[in-house]
């Protein structure tokens, strides 16, 4: 994401097609010097396992954990399905980037390095702080720089921190939750997560607590050949409400970055939670995320998920609904222009009776890029009168865009309702027309079908990411005509 906060009420500039173009070949010219307190040894090694744990000063367990989780991941070896990962090279890769000597996150944005705060203004974040969030934590490299929740919901017993910071002080909770929802067995970058995770939010809401305006986490890679690896934890307890949300980027480069985060939800009885995510990283980032939450008794889980940027993206938030009348919805966006392969999707696993579950996937493909919807629904014996529905739509730009679709589904109740349906289509030239005789140019009149398109998704965003959104998507369509 660049500006978070686009003024739509400004005049429109008589050169403002030509400005848009230069910001945005410019969204990710915000490289800075590379002046860390320590930067571990490339490649993924027991060595570099042990280092991160030895900087983070942690306890015994949690090394443990990590060390058997590496021996998980030399195990399992990568996934033979899905895109081509062949030019990722670990061996090529930083595990670990610590900006500053003092681990930990500043309590204010003046307590950060100048060019790191500068960057964070660029991108919007002070003043999304200021205008509309409950707290914001900004993750700059392996580590939190910056972390801060406000002090009327801090009052309620929010918790709101970086994970390291988690751990620390308030281990015993941090221990009963952490990787419950995604061990290091369940999949190889899980496990690659679990040996060398660093940074990420833990977040906790109290019993019957409503955070009104949203908690938001921003995730910056700046270094060449760098990984990251945020681990998050969120808990809502019975009955609380409340919606995280997440933007990440990267400066572009001539060689890959890698990342590859790890997210657990733990939705308690009656409580509503809403995670919402809009990458936009640069298109030499891997992308390789494992997402999950367990939905309990009456409770409701929805993701919002937006895929704009990268090289390869592989991401399916996970709904497993385990109490009884649980609830999950998925709203995902994957946009893939050239050279770049979008493969995401949604699962969803119905154990629980009287559970609902929702499931719309809007994808579209740009020049030679492709796009996948990968997905799965899942209906457990004994889940009875479990109901779920999948929409799948692609939209095609050019001749050479392609697009998939691998929806899995398994029924083993009879009493379940589940439907599925996919559409394929291409820009209607009608509809081009017609708007271009009500005076648009041909590349607005597309970028307005394109956003129609997107339109049941963007409008579950809050305004200002909403409007991000659509200003993202008409940075992607640059260069449509001709």
């Amino acid at each position: 994401m660049s500006d978070l906060h686009t003024d739509t009420t400004q005049a429109v500039h008589p050169d403002a097609a030509k400005l848009e173009g230069m910001e945005h070949a410019k969204q990710y010219e915000f490289k800075l010097a590379e002046d860390y307190f320590f930067k571990s040894d490339r490649g993924l090694t027991k060595r570099v396992v042990e280092q991160i744990s030895y900087m983070k000063n942690e306890p015994e367990w949690m090394l443990k954990f990590r060390l058997r989780a590496f021996e998980i991941a030399e195990k399992k070896g990568r996934p033979k399905w899905g895109p081509d990962l062949s030019d990722l090279n670990f061996d090529d890769i930083f595990f670990y980037v610590r900006p500053n000597e003092k681990q930990g996150t500043a309590g204010s944005w003046d307590d950060i390095p100048e060019d790191v705060r500068k960057t964070y203004q660029r991108l919007g974040v002070p003043a999304a702080e200021q205008r509309a969030l409950a707290g914001v934590g900004a993750q700059y490299e392996s580590e939190m720089v910056y972390h801060k929740l406000k002090a009327e919901w801090e009052k309620l017993g929010v918790i709101f921190l970086d994970t390291d910071t988690g751990l620390k002080e308030h281990p015993e909770l941090f221990k009963e939750h952490f990787a419950t929802v995604i061990p290091p067995e369940d999949n190889y970058f899980a496990a690659v997560n679990s040996a060398v995770w660093s940074g990420g939010s833990f977040v906790y809401v109290p019993e019957g607590v409503h955070v009104e305006v949203p908690l938001q986490a921003y995730f910056l890679l700046n270094a060449e050949n760098i990984g990251q690896f945020e681990r998050t934890l969120i808990i809502g307890a019975p009955g609380s409400k409340f919606h995280y949300i997440e933007g990440c980027t990267a400066p572009a480069y001539t060689s890959n970055s890698f990342h590859s985060g790890v997210i657990e939800i733990v939705c308690q009885e009656n409580s509503h939670v809403r995670y919402s995510t809009i990458q936009n990283w640069s298109h030499n980032v891997y992308n390789l995320v494992t997402q999950r939450a367990m939905v309990h008794e009456h409770a409701s889980m929805g993701w919002l998920d937006g895929n704009l940027g990268s090289k390869v993206t592989m991401k399916y938030p996970s709904t497993y609904l385990v109490g009884e009348g649980a609830h999950g919805e998925v709203l995902s966006i994957a946009f893939a222009t050239d050279g770049q392969h979008q493969d995401a999707g949604a699962k969803v696993i119905h154990v629980a009776p009287n559970t609902t579950s929702s499931v719309v996937s809007k994808s579209i493909s740009k020049g030679t890029g492709r796009s996948s919807y990968r997905g799965l629904v899942q209906v457990h014996e004994g889940a009875t009168n479990a109901r779920s529905n999948v929409e799948c739509d692609a939209l095609l730009l050019d001749e050479n865009a392609r697009t998939d679709t691998f929806p899995y589904i398994e029924i083993n109740e009879k009493t379940a309702h589940v439907g599925h349906e996919a559409t394929v289509s291409k820009l209607d030239d009608e509809q081009i027309f017609y708007l271009m005789t009500r005076g648009l140019a041909e590349d607005a009149a597309m970028a307005l079908i394109v956003r129609g398109f997107l339109d049941p998704v963007a409008k579950e965003l809050p305004l200002e990411y909403a409007v991000e959104l659509n200003r993202l998507i008409e940075l992607e369509m640059e260069g449509s005509v001709g």
